[in-house]
């Protein structure tokens, strides 16, 4: 807290500032939320200390006080009425968020509160909030004498004939105005009523039929961790003796708890989407994105009418969370700029994208002075979410200017103009070049509007041109557009977020699990389509290191044989016992036993390098197979499959068998006895000394020779014995520890295509009932939603989620509304027939 002096710490209302805390605890700032938090400010008569630091929790700004600190400064007589304000403001905006709970559950755990405790506290301001109680009294707009005029069902003869003469006399002129007051009618009556409470039905229906979708995919994603929790441990405990299943199950733990990461982060994305939808229930809601300056604030201005900076607590242009307010029964959520280049900007991005879930529709702001392809790569999320768009184009032209004003004011449809030099059919053009790049389609509304214009209608000095300027802007057809889809389509629009957009909150996670197990079972596939490679580089390995034992072993004997000659003559006239010493020694100078265990530890040796550079070429391609398989979705191999561990083969396999030469190679008796010797130089005691000394040597020589020549062959023999058999171990080792990976992968695979068999019924079952929903709307009929009723009228579903939607139904539909009109409605390429008609 070293930001803030002493004096300021003191004047800081801690209270107020928990407030706060909780606005922005579930990352949006309503507007109902503060003006309830003005009105406490306004009695509290809060210090600029206070708000400044307002300020700072708004923008986030990383020396604001946190929760921890501000608690610590509230005592214990405060705490249940400041708990109990900071509840009211929880209920103020009609929805108690997940995360709103969390934070007054941290509350609770910092002043010791029992969780009975909390829960009464909660019951209590519940029962006494009036929640989600949207109704805009306030906000209903007197009918004109002339929507009064043609609203009355019994028209004089004189109104119908001043009527029809005028359409004569100016069809085109008359046409419209006749259509605008037509449209006021329709917004003002009880027919809009009528229509808000049947998609406040529609949507408590579809998100109870949702609900079991969630309920479903949360418990298939719990069930696959545990799943692969057992695969594991059926490795483990594996009742061979065998190491390798002790290794192959610590490698494949390595890529399970990566699996198991993955999964709870899908998990939780499937949760906030749930809570989003749970959120968006209560009412139609409209969120305005778009690039930094495009133009959404000003647009919520003038929607509100009133700025954020009006409300009398801080500024809040910095805040760095989504603002709602509500208007006339519509939620309207204004986002942070999209695709800002700071970091920053970054961050506000995903802010925006937290609330497409939510979002019935939206709302793209562009300029048409500003039109680039980066913009509209947010769109391709919008189509991953399939939500229907509105592209709001925003004509900026300099009104400040008091020339241009005037010029504006003299034809202001000449800036909305689509064909000649000055028109925007090129911005047009180039939006729909570049949305449909992004969004798959162009089945969109592109509604031009000067939000300069209608601002400037609410600025003191241009009040004498007001109405003209509030016209001309164009954004009142604008926002009497939206209520007018409101009616005609919001019924589907609600359908769309909860059953048609929920199938991706789904799909997601099923589409990552597809390629989780197509990669598992190509990575089994590859192992076992190698194996048999890999049992002849084996036997090829030990025909070579046998060869080269061999090889060795008659040099060192040949070597030893050289030198008998020599030892002969050295030693003619010893004795049996000093001969036989004396070629213990020689022996022992030679380093035969050691020159052995070389040899055998380097065909111990050459055998592993060829049976590592074997597997090695299999790690290779695993590798690559992991890039194939995983390159096209979000997740790299590194993700799923640790290289350092699952895909080491060769070192994890000679690891676990050993090196293997001191079992291979023990030491090798070599004898070295010269029986006979002595016995035969006694008898040849009257032979001459030349004689002598050449059958000694002749004696000596050959005896060493024969016995020389059978303990080579019975080293090499034990040798290539001990050699072979070290061979056939390792080739176990390799079969075995191929043969539990693959079973393991297998196993992997298998439960993760029972868990996308499970995911592709809970889809097909949301597209049941988003399918129906279609079905009714297009027909104009109503019936409610279950099971059985969808299963009455759809046969069967084929989606590409967010591009097209075949539907098929068990009769034939008499269509209300032409194919093209559902498709620019539904933002998706339909397709609806009959199973009769196959």
């Amino acid at each position: 807290m070293t930001h803030v002096d002493e004096v300021a710490l003191k004047q800081l209302d801690y209270k107020f500032l928990l407030f706060v805390h909780l606005i922005c605890a579930d990352k949006q700032i309503h507007s109902e939320e503060i003006k309830y938090l003005k009105k406490l400010g306004d009695l509290a008569n809060i210090s600029q200390a206070t708000k400044d630091e307002i300020e700072k929790i708004f923008a986030q700004d990383s020396h604001h006080l946190t929760i921890n600190c501000i608690t610590k400064q509230i005592s214990i007589g405060e705490q249940s009425e400041v708990m109990r304000q900071i509840l009211a403001i929880a209920y103020a905006d009609g929805y108690f968020a997940p995360s709103e709970r969390e934070m007054l559950d941290r509350l609770a755990s910092l002043w010791s509160w029992s969780q009975t405790e909390m829960d009464r506290m909660i019951a209590e301001v519940e029962s006494s909030s009036d929640r989600g109680s949207n109704n805009d009294d306030s906000d209903q707009t007197e009918l004109s004498f002339a929507a009064k005029l043609l609203k009355n069902e019994k028209k004089s003869a004189l109104s119908r004939a001043i009527i029809d003469m005028a359409t004569k006399v100016a069809p085109e002129v008359i046409g419209q105005k006749v259509e605008r007051l037509e449209r006021e009618i329709l917004l003002s009556g009880a027919e809009y009523d009528e229509v808000i409470k049947h998609c406040s039905k529609i949507a408590q229906e579809d998100y109870q039929y949702a609900e079991l979708a969630f309920k479903k995919t949360e418990s298939t994603l719990k069930t696959l961790i545990l799943s692969l929790e057992e695969v594991i441990a059926r490795i483990d405990n594996d009742n061979s003796k065998a190491k390798t299943a002790k290794e192959v199950a610590k490698q494949l733990e390595d890529s399970k708890q990566s699996l198991d990461a993955e999964i709870i982060k899908k998990l939780a994305q499937v949760k906030e989407s749930h809570q989003a939808k749970q959120r968006a229930l209560n009412q139609f809601s409209i969120a305005f994105m778009g690039r930094t300056k495009a133009g959404k604030s000003t647009l919520h201005s003038i929607i509100t009418q009133d700025g954020w900076e009006s409300i009398g607590v801080g500024k809040q242009r910095t805040t760095r969370f989504n603002r709602v307010y509500q208007w006339k029964n519509i939620r309207i959520i204004d986002t942070p700029g999209i695709g800002a280049a700071d970091a920053g900007g970054r961050d506000d991005e995903e802010i925006a994208k937290s609330i497409v879930d939510e979002a019935d529709v939206i709302c793209y702001v562009v300029t048409n002075d500003s039109i680039q392809e980066p913009e509209f790569q947010f769109l391709k999320l919008l189509k991953e979410k399939a939500k229907p768009l509105i592209i709001l184009l925003n004509i900026k032209y300099n009104l400040r200017d008091s020339r241009r004003l005037q010029h504006f004011l003299k034809n202001p449809n000449k800036l909305f103009v689509k064909d000649g030099k000055s028109g925007i059919s090129g911005h047009i053009d180039r939006i729909c070049r570049y949305a449909k790049q992004y969004y798959a389609n162009d089945y969109f509304d592109i509604v031009p509007v000067m939000l300069l214009a209608a601002q400037l209608s609410s600025e003191p000095e241009h009040q004498k041109d007001k109405d003209k300027l509030y016209r001309a802007s164009r954004i009142q057809d604008f926002l009497d557009s939206i209520r007018e889809s409101l009616i005609k389509h919001g019924a589907i629009r609600r359908s769309q977020t909860f059953l048609g957009s929920t199938v991706g909150a789904v799909e997601y996670p099923n589409q990552w699990i597809k390629t989780q197990k197509k990669a598992y079972q190509s990575f089994s596939n590859t192992l076992k389509s190698k194996q048999e490679n890999i049992r002849w580089d084996i036997k090829k390995a030990q025909k070579n290191s046998c060869e080269y034992l061999e090889k060795q072993i008659e040099t060192i004997f040949k070597d030893i044989i050289n030198a008998i000659s020599q030892f002969a003559e050295d030693n003619w006239k010893a004795d049996e016992y000093t001969l036989n010493c004396a070629w213990k020694q020689k022996i022992k100078d030679i380093k035969l036993q050691e020159l052995i265990q070389i040899s055998n530890k380097e065909a111990v040796e050459k055998f592993n390098q060829a049976v590592k550079e074997s597997l090695e070429e299999v790690e290779k391609e695993l590798i690559l197979t992991s890039q194939l398989n995983f390159g096209e979705f979000e997740l790299q191999s590194q993700n799923v499959f640790d290289n350092k561990n699952l895909l080491k083969i060769g070192g994890s396999i000679l690891a676990v068998v050993g090196a293997g030469l001191m079992f291979f190679a023990p030491p090798i008796a070599v004898a070295v006895g010269l029986f006979g010797t002595g016995l035969n130089l006694i008898s040849n005691l009257f032979t001459s000394k030349a004689e002598k000394r050449r059958e000694a040597v002749a004696q000596i020589s050959d005896s060493l020779r024969s016995q020389i020549k059978q303990q080579k062959q019975s080293v090499l023999t034990q040798s290539i014995n001990n050699l072979e058999l070290y061979c056939s171990d390792i080739s176990k080792e390799i079969a075995s520890y191929f043969k539990k990976l693959t079973e393991g992968l297998d196993d992997i695979s298998y439960q993760l295509e029972n868990a996308r068999s499970s995911l592709d019924i809970i889809i097909d079952y949301l597209n049941y009932g988003y399918a129906k929903r279609i079905i009714d709307w297009t027909s104009e009929q109503y019936e409610p939603l279950t099971v059985a009723n969808a299963k009455k009228i759809i046969a069967k579903v084929d989606r590409k989620f967010g591009h097209c939607l075949k539907i098929q139904t068990k009769n034939e539909i008499e269509h209300q509304k032409p194919l093209e009109e559902i498709k620019h409605i539904l933002q998706e390429d339909i397709a609806i027939n009959s199973s009769k008609t196959y």
